[in-house]
């Protein structure tokens, strides 16, 4: 933050970084990234594009360095086009992209995701073609540039939605928690929150009937098949309705473990990190930070049957490693650190 304090924000996506900084518009700034890159492998950016080859920084400069260097940009808009030098912004591009048209109830307003889930999933096909590119490598033993984009990720991440209106020509709308195709699928009231249920076959729906004690749903003609449950949604979703705002979620939830239909309350944030399943996957890790004691942060979400990655460095403070870095894996000695500090390159 402005007042160098760390924001939790920031400590949820810098774990396990170093921090240096370098003044890169200095001649000496550059040649330290120089020095860098003929040690690295991967060098990830999200300037606007072309920002960074104005100062000689820039993916054919780079790639000179080091030709085996993968070299990935993350954009808004992506390299090129009349958007390029728009700055990018998950919540902007949730507009443009059609996603946030899509969420929200269907008489209220537009409304982002809770999340910046368009920001998260960029890094995710960002890494993905990293590893994509390094295994590419070992094969030709060239490196090569990547391009993510926000915009491009945010298409991509609309599936079916978009499939439905490319082969279909169908074009969504709100539909708050409820699914185009399937019903019941969508959050109902009890009678002190709500919960999820998703009945996604007959055989579920008929077990999911049962338990709600409205046996003659299951056989009633308007709702024997997903089809017909379609089109006559407003009945059935009224009927279901009215039965679950007679116990509590947590009545209900008793009433369909192990039913063998979908659910789950609609818990808020403290709720779910209190769930015995989230307890039991052990999503939450404490480190020790040098500045600000123990905190909690969220673990690794990927379990492997050989290695066991691990949160081993707390969220950095701002150039907390510049000299280690520097010093340790560049092999500058201490008085040319102190030439660097002096000159406020780094």
């Amino acid at each position: 933050t402005q007042n160098g304090a760390m924001s939790a924000y920031y400590a949820c996506v810098n774990r396990n970084k170093k921090s240096i900084t370098v003044d890169i518009k200095t001649e000496e700034g550059k040649n330290i990234i120089y020095d860098l890159v003929k040690k690295s492998d991967v060098f990830v950016e999200n300037y606007l594009p072309g920002k960074l080859d104005t100062i000689g920084l820039g993916y054919d400069s780079l790639c000179s360095v080091n030709p085996k260097l993968i070299y990935c940009s993350i954009t808004g808009y992506g390299p090129d086009g009349p958007y390029k030098n728009r700055p990018g912004v998950d919540v902007i591009v949730e507009a443009l992209a059609g996603l946030m048209h899509i969420t929200g109830d269907p008489d209220g307003k537009p409304s982002k995701v809770g999340v910046a889930l368009t920001d998260i999933c960029t890094g995710l096909f960002a890494h993905g073609a990293i590893l994509s590119a390094l295994l590419s490598r070992q094969k030709t033993g060239i490196g090569q540039k990547i391009d993510c984009s926000l915009l491009q990720t945010q298409i991509a991440c609309l599936a079916n939605i978009a499939s439905n209106y490319l082969i279909g020509g169908l074009s969504a709308h709100r539909m708050g928690t409820s699914h185009h195709s399937i019903v019941p699928y969508q959050t109902f009231p009890t009678s002190d929150g709500y919960i999820m249920i998703g009945a996604t076959n007959n055989h579920q729906f008929t077990k999911l009937m049962h338990h709600l004690d409205l046996p003659h749903a299951a056989t009633d003609h308007r709702f024997e098949t997903n089809p017909q449950r379609v089109q006559n949604r407003d009945e059935l979703v009224s009927l279901i309705e009215s039965k679950m705002k007679q116990k509590t979620t947590e009545e209900w939830e008793n009433i369909l473990e192990n039913s063998g239909v979908s659910f789950a309350p609609v818990n808020d944030i403290p709720r779910t990190f209190e769930d015995p399943q989230v307890k039991h996957l052990k999503m939450v890790k404490e480190v020790t930070h040098p500045g600000y004691g123990n905190i909690k942060l969220t673990d690794v979400p990927v379990k492997w049957s050989h290695t066991t990655p691990s949160i081993r460095l707390a969220p950095p403070l701002l150039g907390e490693h510049t000299e280690e870095v520097l010093g340790n894996l560049l092999g500058y000695d201490k008085q040319k650190i102190n030439t660097l500090r002096d000159m406020k390159v780094i």
